[in-house]
């Protein structure tokens, strides 16, 4: 089962994705493009499942932001019995600033 996603925002500066997980949903393996910021919308445990198959559980709090750098490759399941959700901030090196 896929994570569904809502592109929000894109702009030649950042892109912003709502990221919503069913229980059991996930990202797929995926590998990210751009530094990133991730702001969990709810506490809840999500396992996240590295390139080599090694797997950690990881606690995400809601509101607690987080940043990761541009190459991390993983997937992401939601480990939870309920839906979990994150807003993702994807940082461009460069780009013309404009809002939308």
């Amino acid at each position: 089962m896929e994570a569904s996603s809502n592109r929000q925002i894109e702009t030649g500066r950042v892109i912003v994705t709502e990221w919503r997980f069913t229980p059991g949903a996930e990202t797929g393996y995926h590998v990210h493009d751009h530094d990133y910021v991730v702001v969990p919308l709810a506490t809840g445990v999500v396992r996240v499942v590295e390139p080599s198959g090694d797997e950690r559980e990881v606690e995400m709090l809601a509101g607690a932001s987080y940043a990761g750098p541009a190459g991390v490759a993983h997937n992401l399941i939601n480990t939870n019995e309920y839906e979990f959700g994150f807003v993702e901030v994807e940082l461009r090196e460069s780009g013309p600033a404009s809002t939308s």
